[in-house]
């Protein structure tokens, strides 16, 4: 067996653990662990929560659209970007069915807050909740972030591996959502389903192209023109996706978290604990952000309130704390991450970064000859 996978480390603690044991540990353990008050639902909270976000939202629109000044414009529609990408977490959690008993109601309320991100609900909670919350670092399924091999990255053509370079940094993730999963994994998608399901995405890509030129139009007529437009408009839509991006890169991606292409040594155990992080930062970070950073307890049962994710990771820790890897957030640390985390030997289970892989491939050519 491969050492790199029977034993591993957290950050911060260089006592190998065994992955042995957490393989062959079944999901329902690992769930058993948490308070089943971590389960309730709070109508007050999460409806309190919407509308804090849509109040938020309504107020830096606003001032996108009444500032005289373009400057003045264009900072409150990064702010608003800010509010679209708080509101996304909150339908994300909706659409786990983690907020309220009617999946009616969820839908609804969801489909609204992904409506400035110009994402469309049922397509995005697909891909999200059956492909990603399914084989979570799985790499041949779950592909969101999936980093590539150095062969795959020297077969590319240089502009792929331009933009892959760049979606791998922290200035410019951003491209790795908007590419991949809003263009290709929403606009583009075409299910394989019956009629039932092609008109469902249908009407969901229709829904969200009306709200985009509506909206616009209407940003145009209040703001006085274009720069309205891109402050209430293009300028949130942007900031979403980076940080959306920013947040699932930094979910799943350490020096110390594996990625499988083998089914044998992937168990949901690995992927949802281990191989999903607990970043912590201020209170009023996580109040914003919906906890979203707390993020192993969220993988490790979806249907936990974002308000119960501390309570939850709690439990988690003191039954399981050295499979977790927690840290706080510093930006030193992301860009660490960020740097060492570039491609990947599947075969080792180990991050290299290019100048690693270029070297790795040079002595492998020489060894050939």
């Amino acid at each position: 067996m491969n050492a790199r996978l029977d034993t591993a480390k957290t950050p911060g603690n260089d006592t190998p653990v065994s992955l042995e044991r957490l393989r062959e540990l079944p999901m329902r353990e690992v769930r058993r662990v948490i308070d089943r008050r971590c389960f309730e639902r709070s109508m007050l909270k999460g409806l309190g929560s919407y509308a804090f976000d849509l109040v938020l939202y309504a107020a830096f629109i606003a001032g996108a659209l009444n500032f005289a000044s373009p400057w003045l414009k264009l900072a409150c529609g990064l702010l608003a970007g800010c509010a679209v990408a708080f509101m996304f977490v909150w339908a994300h959690d909706a659409a786990h069915g983690a907020l309220f008993q009617s999946r009616k109601v969820a839908e609804v309320l969801g489909t609204l807050f992904m409506l400035p991100s110009m994402n469309m609900y049922r397509l995005w909670a697909f891909g999200h909740n059956r492909v990603h919350h399914g084989f979570t670092s799985y790499s041949p399924i779950d592909w969101i972030w999936r980093p590539w091999t150095p062969e795959e990255y020297a077969a590319k053509p240089r502009w792929r591996r331009l933009l892959y370079r760049m979606e791998r940094t922290p200035y410019g993730c951003a491209l790795h959502y908007l590419i991949h999963v809003w263009w290709q994994g929403m606009v583009r998608f075409k299910p394989e389903g019956g009629t039932a399901e092609q008109r469902r995405v249908r009407m969901n890509k229709m829904l969200t192209l009306s709200f985009f030129l509506a909206y616009s139009g209407l940003a145009y007529w209040l703001g006085g023109g274009w720069v309205a437009v891109v402050a209430a408009v293009i300028v949130p839509f942007v900031v979403f996706n980076y940080f959306i991006a920013f947040f699932v890169f930094l979910h799943h991606t350490h020096p110390d978290l594996p990625f499988f292409t083998e089914r044998a040594k992937w168990s949901q155990s690995i992927a949802q604990l281990f191989c999903s992080t607990v970043i912590r930062c201020s209170p009023v970070s996580e109040f914003l952000i919906h906890n979203i950073l707390i993020h192993a307890p969220h993988h490790i049962s979806p249907g936990i309130p974002f308000y119960h994710l501390k309570r939850a990771y709690q439990d988690v820790r003191r039954h399981y704390g050295e499979y977790v890897h927690e840290y706080r957030f510093r930006w030193s640390h992301v860009r660490h991450i960020f740097k060492r985390c570039k491609l990947y030997d599947y075969a080792n289970h180990t991050w290299l970064t290019y100048r690693d892989a270029a070297s790795r491939m040079r002595l492998g050519a020489t060894a050939a000859a």
